[in-house]
């Protein structure tokens, strides 16, 4: 049996391919995501390796209690340097001064604006040879005075830099300038992966990031067979506890690796969704390849189980067959899987956030998951037919190479199929009114979403001869053909609807996730210049960074400014979650902010006095009038202080969670008295190129700093839903490969199946044309089908779950994307038409007379 499982496998090889392909996929979407998910983890794991090679225990500053959010006043001077340089143990002491950076290209535009972790800057901190060992020098020399900078090779030739150039650059306010005057390297891999790297003088750099003569660290090597908790107990001993703390490397390297492990949970998550689709799809190609393998073979099981075959092996060399399928789609889409894992970091990495690069690590976990995916998928997939091969008996077989199902059985898939639709239809009319997404919502929105599909793939047989007939009124156009394409398509109602299953999933989830992202994607296009009034927001990218006061003056003496509004923006907490409040002027307020008051008003919003959200109002269950305490800004916590409500506006966008006096908001900001927004109304009430240009030139084009009108600010909030765009488009991909795969397949069978047909039909007058054209006509009325079912359900979805959208996103409305929608049918139909080629093909090359003999 297992000599016959193997002449099967290598019998049907040209059309098992298909089959080999699709497994391959899903494979490769699992195995690579594991892989780049390992790989990418090495790679940060190894930049803190990098970062504490020789490092025992680091000396950090702490703010005592009352001292400003930032911590810039410090004890960690060359005194204590020195000190610490003589405990016992100690090799050597390496004190930093470290910061943030953001540097602008040569043509103006920010280098990794957006990303905090990826834009280094330190002082160049020579030791006893003249050279700081973690930046050597590749050209030029090290920068000497306040007006002279460093880049790494990297950041240089990505912002077009030369020796003598000017570099534009901030750190947290005013816009710098200076002269590049050394390239340096380094093996830090949050530069290496596309970060940026500024190197100062140790006056300058302590001057931004610490304070003069101050550094923000201390490094310390340890002497060989000196432990470094003893050594960190030495040091601490030396240190002020309320104003400095030691810290072993060990302690240092773990507190990031929880870091790393959430940061990179999350990457495999996209792979993983478009790998269960694949594979979810693929297994109805996989029965359905095995269902009509066992079909066509039923004469040759019939002989062997008349010669003495047992039903146990039947079974067992359909599934020995399926293993071996399996095993050569694991290899093949563990290999793909490489591929992915290569790709990955440059689809899911962006100019602004590029993943770290590394090689690739390959563990024990891809391999058996490759294994167990491709073969157990395959064999759970086939162990169907297998059953169905097993009870075929022999006197059956001879008869007849097809049999019909039982009109009973028929009955009872029809009355499960129901059942099962009617149940997932039940759950999501549930939550009609649901008002907002919650785990729970979320988690019956799924169930219910899955019970709809598996329901409709039960009928999927039952409702193929009522479409199909009225798909068979366009299809009469094409005359006989198209009247044989039909009467084919209803011959076996379970193959065509398996065939037609895959496409119908696809197209159901794509539908339904292009509906969500359209009506999402209008909402946010709403929600972005929802509750503003302003014409321009000139903002930082995140609350670490500052405008710079004299920039906020500048801007408000523009020609054409009505009025500049600068907000303060910080978190505040008053529970167990932090949320964000905005400090503003209640003067102008009302002038850049289109604030709804359902009780109170933004004019008695003043020192100890607040305005909340109507969510944060019934969050934390407080009214206007009434008391709260909270803290603002971060690690404030323990020093929460009561505020008074004067009002409770909508939920908005613009305004956030919470309006307070500009000046509570900055005595607690994570920079003291550090402002983040200016809102600037114009004369006119319109925006204006030449206006815009003014106010890019009075905050001196800093690289810190956007300033957008209104349509960019939509434009940009758009762009928030180009992953699940993309995802959409590529879950369409998917669905289409492994839905033409499975069509190709079924074509090429049924034109085997019917070789004294096609032979009759030439015989009788139908030329080659013809032949093609009843192929591709069927295998187009099989793609309508499945796209028409598709549809149907991932409309219904949509449409369903808008209640949760709508919790989430107060403007979001059901949309269709008419666009997306039109362009998804057509897709799904091009994919029957392209897969009808080949089998066309080799049905029109029959010879009439060959035909009708082998037959």
């Amino acid at each position: 049996m297992l000599r016959t499982a193997l002449r099967n496998v290598l019998a049907h090889k040209a059309r098992l391919i298909m089959t080999v392909l699709a497994v391959g996929l899903g494979v490769a979407f699992i195995s690579g995501s594991l892989v780049f998910a390992d790989s990418t983890t090495a790679a940060y794991r190894a930049s803190m390796a990098k970062n504490y090679a020789g490092v025992a225990v680091t000396v950090d500053p702490k703010s005592p209690p009352g001292a400003p959010a930032n911590g810039r006043t410090n004890v960690l001077d060359d005194a204590l340097v020195a000190e610490l340089a003589a405990v016992p143990g100690v090799s050597a002491a390496r004190p930093t001064a470290d910061g943030s950076a953001t540097l602008a290209a040569k043509n103006g535009s920010p280098m990794r604006a957006d990303n905090t972790m990826g834009k280094l800057a330190a002082a160049y901190v020579p030791g006893a040879d003249g050279k700081d060992s973690r930046f050597p020098l590749t050209s030029g020399r090290a920068p000497r005075t306040d007006g002279e900078i460093a880049l790494d090779r990297g950041t240089a030739s990505a912002g077009k830099y030369a020796l003598g150039d000017i570099v534009t650059l901030a750190t947290d306010g005013p816009v710098l300038r200076m002269r590049l005057v050394g390239i340096v390297s380094t093996k830090d891999t949050r530069v290496t992966s596309g970060g940026t790297l500024a190197v100062f003088d140790k006056a300058t750099a302590q001057k931004l990031f610490a304070a003069p003569g101050r550094y923000t660290g201390i490094d310390l090597s340890a002497e060989p067979g000196t432990d470094q908790f003893e050594l960190a107990r030495r040091v601490s001993a030396l240190l002020p506890a309320d104003r400095a703390e030691a810290t072993t490397a060990t302690a240092k390297a773990g507190r990031q690796s929880v870091f790393i492990d959430t940061k990179t949970s999350s990457y495999s998550r996209l792979p993983m969704v478009f790998a269960v689709v694949s594979l979810f799809i693929g297994s109805f190609l996989i029965i359905n390849t095995f269902t009509m393998l066992i079909t066509r073979r039923s004469r040759e099981i019939a002989l062997l189980r008349a010669i003495g075959a047992t039903r146990r092996q039947v079974v067992g060399s359909v599934l020995a067959e399926a293993a071996l399928v399996g095993l050569v789609a694991s290899a093949l889409g563990f290999v793909l899987g490489l591929g992915v894992a290569t790709a990955l970091p440059s689809v899911l990495g962006t100019a602004d956030d590029l993943l770290p690069r590394g090689p690739l690590v390959i563990g024990p976990a891809p391999v058996l998951a490759s294994l167990a995916v491709g073969v157990g998928v395959t064999v759970l997939a086939a162990w169907l037919p297998s059953r169905r091969a097993a009870g075929i008996a022999p006197v059956e077989a001879m008869r007849a190479a097809e049999q019909a199902p039982s009109a009973a059985l028929s009955r009872i898939r029809g009355a499960v199929g129901a059942a099962v639709l009617v149940l997932g239809a039940g759950l999501l009319f549930s939550l009609s009114d649901a008002k907002d997404a919650s785990d729970e919502n979320l988690r019956t929105a799924l169930f219910g979403c899955g019970i709809l599909v598996t329901g409709l793939i039960l009928l999927a047989p039952l409702l193929a001869g009522p479409v199909i007939r009225l798909l068979g009124r366009l299809t009469a156009r094409s005359g006989v053909a198209g009247d044989l394409a039909k009467d084919n398509a209803l011959r076996d109602p379970r193959r065509t609807a398996a065939t037609a299953v895959a496409l119908m999933i696809s197209t159901a989830l794509v539908s339904g996730l292009a509906v969500i992202d359209h009506s999402s994607s209008r909402a946010l296009d709403s929600q972005a210049a929802a509750g503003l009034s302003a014409d321009y927001v000139i903002g930082t990218r995140n609350t670490t960074t500052a405008i710079d006061a004299a920039a906020v003056q500048r801007v408000a003496a523009v020609p054409g400014v009505a009025t500049a509004s600068a907000v303060a923006d910080s978190t505040i907490s008053a529970g167990a979650f932090a949320r964000e409040v905005s400090g503003v002027d209640p003067k102008t307020v009302g002038d850049v902010m289109k604030l709804r008051f359902t009780s109170g008003s933004a004019k008695d919003i003043g020192p100890g006095r607040i305005a909340v959200s109507s969510s944060f109002a019934r969050e934390n269950r407080v009214s206007t009038g009434g008391q709260i305490k909270a803290s603002i800004g971060p690690g404030r916590g323990d020093r929460a202080q009561p505020y008074t409500v004067v009002g409770i506006y909508q939920d908005n966008p613009t305004a956030h969670d919470v309006l307070a006096h500009r000046g509570d908001v900055q005595q607690h900001s994570f920079l003291r008295d550090s402002l983040q927004r200016v809102l600037v109304a114009t004369d006119h009430g319109a925006a204006s190129p030449a206006l815009e240009k003014r106010l890019r030139a009075a905050v001196d084009g800093s690289p810190l700093l956007t300033v957008q009108d209104r349509a960019q600010l939509v434009r940009e909030q758009a762009g928030v839903a180009g992953d699940l765009a993309g995802m959409v488009f590529g879950l369409l991909a998917v669905g289409v490969i492994i839905a033409a795969l499975g069509m190709v397949n079924t074509l090429a069978m049924s034109v085997s199946e019917r070789t004294r047909e096609i032979g009759v039909l030439r015989a009788i007058g139908m030329d080659r044309t013809g032949i093609r054209r009843m192929i591709r006509v069927e295998s187009l009325v099989v793609a309508a089908y499945g796209t028409l079912l598709g549809l149907a359900v991932g409309l219904f979805g949509a449409w369903k779950v808008s209640g949760l959208a709508n919790g989430a996103i107060p403007q979001y409305a059901f949309s269709l994307p008419w666009g997306t929608l039109a362009l998804v049918v057509v897709l799904s139909l091009a994919a029957g038409a392209a897969a009808a080629a080949l089998p066309a093909r080799r049905a029109a090359a029959l010879s009439p007379l060959r035909a009708v003999a082998d037959a």
